[in-house]
């Protein structure tokens, strides 16, 4: 298939989901303001750090109050991460590749768009709560129509590979800022403004009912980053999404477990055997900031060497028509 095709459909499904996870993350602060006891300005940083983008917001709003941040994150039409960036762009590759996608996915694409852009549009009037409902539910509903209506076959793969990335990407940020910014001292562990925190990064992640249903009552750091970071069922934990990616990988590849051809099937092997055979209290132990930080390189490089193997063009050989 054409590299540029398969570039295509692997950021159409990287950009709606960077939207979800962008209308996660300021759905459920919304959310958790209202059970705070003194909501601070302090609150909205945080999820701006996530992108890490936070010198170039600071450069263009200065203080992260939370009308600031929601324009940001939402609407602007110059930050490439935003929501409503990442639908002009996902809509932009979905035109790119009508002739691959089924109709019913460039529907759903230009649909989504055309939403988010009336929003854009009337963004003091918007209700807000409704808004990212509604951007999680095309979020998935894309996801829905592309399963079931495009053939599995190695494109069907590429936009898998695309869409689990971004969200293990994003699962691994909002436990790193967690644990290293919403916690104001030493004297805040294990309080209930604690408690709330690591709910609210559960919910984040759509993970609170299901962390419960395992039976899990109590909501300490290191149950809920195991959870998020070790869980090979839940569909949002990193080694799920690594473990599914690897499988899309492969079925492009052709490469056989416990085989390995290229450097991407490599790196992405060693990636998912650190997190298989690694615990929880060894993450701690290490420093769990140290080891997300090295998570997040090892997704910027995976991606890069994705590029390389599968999308980068390369002039022929002289003496090749």
């Amino acid at each position: 298939m054409l590299s540029r095709v398969a570039h295509a459909i692997y950021w159409l499904n990287r950009y709606i989901e960077r939207a979800e996870n962008v209308a996660r993350f300021v759905d459920v602060n919304l959310n958790l303001i209202l059970d705070l006891p003194q909501p601070s300005v302090t609150q909205w940083e945080p999820l701006v750090m996530v992108t890490g983008d936070l010198a170039l917001f600071q450069e263009r709003y200065g203080l992260p109050t939370q009308e600031q941040v929601i324009q940001f994150l939402t609407f602007d039409a110059d930050y490439p991460n935003s929501i409503v960036s990442c639908l002009y762009m996902a809509r932009e590759n979905a035109r790119s590749v009508r002739e691959i996608i089924s109709s019913e996915m460039w529907q759903e694409v230009n649909s989504f768009y055309l939403m988010v852009q009336e929003a854009a549009a009337h963004s003091q009037e918007v209700d807000l709560y409704q808004f990212f409902q509604e951007v999680k539910r095309s979020s998935h509903r894309f996801a829905g129509v592309m399963d079931a209506t495009m053939s599995h076959n190695e494109a069907w793969h590429f936009g898998q590979m695309g869409r689990l990335l971004e969200r293990a990407d994003k699962t691994t940020r909002i436990v790193d800022v967690k644990y290293y910014v919403l916690l104001p001292s030493v004297q805040d562990v294990g309080t209930t403004l604690d408690e709330i925190q690591w709910i609210a990064l559960l919910k984040s992640a759509s993970a609170y009912e299901m962390y419960r249903k395992q039976g899990r009552h109590l909501i300490t750091p290191r149950l809920v980053a195991e959870f998020l970071l070790l869980n090979r069922e839940f569909p949002r934990s990193v080694l799920f999404c690594l473990r599914q990616l690897d499988h899309s990988l492969r079925r492009i590849t052709g490469t056989a477990l416990p085989d390995w051809h290229i450097a991407v099937e490599r790196r992405l092997g060693r990636l998912c055997a650190d997190l298989e055979y690694i615990t929880i209290d060894e993450i701690i132990q290490g420093g769990l900031h140290e080891f997300l930080d090295r998570l997040l390189v090892e997704f910027n490089r995976l991606d890069d060497t994705i590029f390389e193997t599968f999308f980068a063009l390369r002039p022929e050989p002289a003496g090749q028509a």
